[in-house]
């Protein structure tokens, strides 16, 4: 246990204010006080709160609770044994309750000290671990980075980047969230990501986002379609056709209805889906065409069609919550994502 951190807290022996029993404006009664034990309720932790007294002296409790002893326990704390024989007695009249009967120079719990001592022994450990969990994912060499990305971007893009970057930092940990741009981007400001590949490049004052590559999109046709024996076409030849497209809200449905527009049409939408291999699958079975990235592998019962005009392209970039700090391991992955500017995808 780290107990010297939690010992430095109340080491200037601050004064008692009286039985906290009385003092306090507690929320004990029968009815409040179990209910937060029952439903997971999170303690508030005002001024007045019990947790807020109680968290610097659970380690001295609890060192001696373990010994019975003050003196062996203050050598353990590093600490004057007046000062925790004092602070012991403090902690005594906050609560209201004697936890330790005396007999001489040793002590031993009373039964309200045996309970306190059971709650007080899982309160640490519980800290402990918490402490030990996010030193670990700020750790330099072995730490964590939460990363999000496109799902078009996970069967090789994002493969190939994490193995690239693991060459040098091969103990790095991630935490890999496949999501549309907009839920990443909450996700972002909300700190349950790092960093997130994403498209169209996110323009918002509380991001910052940097551009990495851009990526052909064509036009995929049913192998059997008038059309799948071209090897190019303008978009605009394809204004009468069925589309099959992604929801609203995702990046590649925006650019689809985007260029649809430049091209002098609104798509007439026949299905829309989450995932661009099903859509994918979609227009093998002839339901419509799409507008979709390269396939990882290649799909039968398709033709992709490059498209000439407009320029079909999606923009890749990478973005962050602005103003907020990196841990090493998100800077140095964010360092190698930025240096793949112009090579993120495959060729």
């Amino acid at each position: 246990m780290h107990g010297n951190g939690i010992i430095d807290a109340v080491a200037h022996d601050r004064r008692s204010q009286g039985p906290l029993l009385q003092g306090r404006n507690r929320k004990d009664t029968a009815g409040s006080g179990r209910a937060g034990a029952d439903t997971g309720e999170v303690a508030e932790l005002g001024a007045d709160s019990w947790a807020v007294t109680l968290a610097p002296r659970l380690a001295q409790f609890t060192a001696v609770a373990r010994h019975e002893h003050v003196t062996r326990a203050a050598q353990e704390l590093g600490m004057p044994q007046p000062t925790l024989s004092r602070a012991i007695v403090r902690l005594e009249e906050d609560l209201g309750v004697a936890l330790f009967a005396r007999h001489g120079r040793t002590l031993s719990l009373t039964p309200a000290g045996r309970a306190f001592l059971a709650s007080t022994e899982r309160a640490l450990t519980d800290l402990e671990r918490a402490t030990e969990s996010v030193r670990a994912d700020v750790d330099p060499a072995a730490g964590k980075v939460a990363f999000g990305f496109l799902h078009t971007l996970g069967s090789e893009t994002v493969p190939g980047l994490i193995r690239s970057f693991r060459a040098d930092h091969p103990r790095v940990r991630f935490q890999l969230v496949q999501n549309y741009g907009e839920a990443m981007i909450e996700r972002l400001r909300v700190g349950d990501l790092d960093l997130c590949l994403t498209s169209p490049v996110p323009d918002y004052p509380d991001l910052v986002a940097r551009r990495l590559d851009e990526q052909k999109l064509r036009l995929v046709v049913p192998d059997d379609h008038p059309l799948a024996a071209r090897k190019r076409i303008r978009l605009a030849e394809a204004a009468g056709e069925l589309f099959v497209t992604l929801e609203p809200g995702y990046g590649l449905r925006r650019i689809t209805d985007a260029l649809c527009a430049e091209a002098g049409f609104t798509p007439r939408v026949a299905f829309e889906g989450e995932e661009a291999e099903t859509l994918r699958g979609l227009v093998a079975a002839g339901l419509g065409v799409a507008l979709l990235p390269p396939p990882a592998v290649p799909r039968p019962g398709v033709a992709e069609l490059t498209v000439t005009a407009p320029r079909a392209v999606r923009e890749i970039g990478v973005a962050w919550l602005d103003g907020h700090p990196d841990t090493p391991p998100v800077a140095a992955f964010k360092k190698f994502l930025l240096s793949r500017r112009g090579r993120l995808l495959p060729r």
